[in-house]
């Protein structure tokens, strides 16, 4: 069985592929003064420590959000500056980090979503953030760790199944001015073969209630048909509505004897028509500091009408 417990993978190749992606993406929605119904159907705990038993055990940061920040620093030594959405990811982890101290702790997509609603120029706006968690430890530590942001009811946590409370949220209410804007993250463990399925279900009924909001996807790339299935199941969804799509692939290679995973992606659709350009640009830089072996690459294709 697949699994990928968030805590032993907090700032590896797969978090860097989705939050530079999810970061970037938000940019471009928040340069509009209006109010985002912001979602994370499979929340995690929110914050993690890379020098934690869980992280040491898998020691998967080191080759992933610590190797860009070694590779950054070089370049800030002299070479190449990194490009401007894996400079952009790599403040906001720095963000929760002492400066000039090594990288302890690594905010997940909660954390980052929250981050940006909190920008001086943000605040007004009144963003929303629904998290949804099921797993019993996960849930106790996000709660914990979002009530250190006193953030009252900005954000909202529940002890629900993000594939069927997400398309229950949509279509957002209306603000002032009569818009409805609407950004949701699924990024389930897919520990169950289903949730394959699941994810694109929750898509479906996602965009039948509200076809203009954004929707970010990330999965897995393994030996599995339903992972394969996944991406492929997502465009006809898409182009059914007549919404763009991007895909997005990182592989970093196989090394000899290393096991684990090497591959993921991130599908979005409705994705701003600034991110193809933004991550074309991060990706071979990204991909530079963390190849490991064979089979390592990167891919970014759009399609569907805009």
């Amino acid at each position: 069985m697949f699994s990928y417990r968030h805590a032993f993978h907090a700032g590896n190749h797969a978090d860097a592929l989705k939050h530079l992606t999810l970061i970037a993406t938000l940019r471009h929605l928040m340069a509009k003064p209006a109010p985002l119904l912001l979602a994370d159907t499979h929340a995690g705990a929110g914050l993690y420590r890379l020098d934690s038993e869980a992280a040491r055990t898998s020691g998967e940061a080191a080759q992933g959000v610590l190797a860009l920040q070694a590779q950054a620093n070089g370049q800030a030594d002299g070479g190449a500056p990194a490009p401007e959405a894996l400079r952009d990811y790599l403040d906001m982890v720095a963000s929760f980090n002492a400066p000039g101290k090594s990288w302890r702790i690594y905010p997940g997509s909660p954390f980052i979503m929250q981050r940006l609603m909190a920008a001086q120029e943000r605040a007004a706006v009144h963003d929303r953030l629904r998290l949804f968690e099921l797993h019993p430890s996960d849930i106790h530590a996000l709660q914990a760790n979002v009530a250190q942001l006193q953030a009252g009811r900005q954000i909202t946590i529940q002890t629900e199944d993000g594939f069927a409370a997400l398309p229950a949220l949509l279509p957002p209410p209306a603000a002032a001015g009569g818009s409805r804007r609407a950004l949701a993250l699924m990024d389930p463990s897919y520990e169950i073969k289903t949730d394959y399925a699941r994810a694109a279900a929750a898509i479906q009924q996602c965009l039948q209630r509200f076809a203009t909001g954004v929707y970010l996807v990330w999965h897995p790339i393994i030996a599995r048909p339903e992972a394969h299935g996944l991406p492929r199941r997502l465009k006809p969804l898409a182009n059914q509505a007549r919404r763009g799509w991007l895909h997005a692939t990182l592989n970093v290679g196989a090394a000899k004897g290393q096991a684990g995973l090497s591959a993921s992606g991130v599908f979005v659709i409705n994705p701003p028509h600034t991110l193809p350009a933004a991550l074309r640009a991060a990706l071979p830089a990204v991909l530079n500091a963390l190849k490991r072996g064979a089979g390592q690459g990167w891919t970014v294709e759009t399609g569907g009408l805009k």
